[in-house]
């Protein structure tokens, strides 16, 4: 079963699993390609809370070639499970964003790196989507099966808007409608903790994602980072960042609400020490997951188990 006893939740792990009866990894690689919203900010500063790696901090050397970059974490990889697939995913910037031959070459590039390849993931953002990109998606989906991951963050574009993100409700829509249309599935990426957002805010976000037809999605915490705009805000005025237990109370309460059919690809992220200022606890990645199994169990809580269709 997807949802047993120890996950109250629909992990990423358990559905992969159950689709290909093998261990598979993700491989985060660097395309070295911008954002619109970088490209279109004075001094380049796009999303306030974004690091200067475009969010692919863990995703490869934009310098090295695709091969080099897939090979070294293989590698790693290999070490622990000899017969593991991969996820080629491309992490960092906006990855539907740039010549649409340009495009082609990529993930016609990275398709081809290993036979061993199940899936084609691709990050980007909701304005990033247009119909001579689906085109192209729709291409390479004959050749491999595609996963489009759209950063949303906040249904909320008040808060969009004081955080320079550069798109609104409206561009994902739009996005979603393409994406449902050709059947390209799509993980949605929320942060929790971004700056005046309120407990019903967050809950809010998650309940207008109910709406739409996503199959996974990914819950972060704000990562406030060294050399961004939002952290250089947060040392001259520090705001109300959330605790361990808030997160946990919020994000278990956003899987409660969460249609049970939606794929919980990552609840917090990965950031560099060296990078963080706030919050630290973020670096105890496994202890919040554990805490968030606790409670789920505890109360017996499921995923979807106050989901109203």
């Amino acid at each position: 079963m997807l949802i047993n006893d120890e996950k109250h939740y629909v992990t990423l792990n358990n559905y992969l699993r159950s689709r290909f009866n093998s261990k598979v990894f993700r491989i985060s690689l660097n395309a070295g390609l911008s954002c619109p919203n970088r490209d279109k900010s004075p001094n380049n500063i796009g999303c306030l809370y974004c690091s200067s790696n475009l969010s692919g901090d863990f995703g490869g050397n934009k310098e090295d070639s695709f091969f080099e970059q897939f090979k070294s974490i293989k590698e790693i990889m290999e070490q622990k499970w000899h017969d593991g697939l991969y996820i080629a995913y491309l992490q960092a910037g906006s990855n539907t964003y740039a010549d649409i031959n340009k495009l082609k070459g990529i993930y016609s590039e990275v398709i081809d790196l290993d036979e061993k390849i199940v899936i084609l993931s691709i990050a980007t953002r909701p304005d990033c989507i247009n119909e001579e990109i689906i085109s192209l998606l729709k291409e390479i989906q004959q050749k491999k099966e595609i996963w489009i991951e759209l950063g949303f963050q906040t249904m909320h574009d008040e808060t969009k808007d004081k955080l320079n993100i550069g798109y609104h409700n409206t561009d994902f829509e739009n996005a979603m409608e393409l994406l449902n249309k050709n059947n390209i599935p799509t993980i949605v990426h929320v942060i929790n903790g971004l700056p005046g957002e309120t407990k019903e805010m967050m809950i809010d976000t998650i309940k207008y994602l109910n709406k739409f037809n996503i199959s996974g999605i990914k819950i972060h915490m704000l990562h406030i980072l060294k050399n961004t705009p939002l952290g250089t805000i947060y040392q001259n005025n520090p705001f109300k960042v959330l605790s361990k237990d808030e997160f946990i109370e919020i994000s278990v309460e956003q899987l409660r609400l969460l249609n049970p059919n939606i794929v919980i690809h990552r609840i917090t992220g990965d950031p560099d020490k060296e990078d963080l200022i706030e919050p630290n606890w973020v670096l105890k990645k496994f202890v919040v997951l554990n805490d968030i199994d606790k409670l789920m169990r505890k109360e017996n809580y499921y995923q979807g188990d106050l989901w109203q269709k």
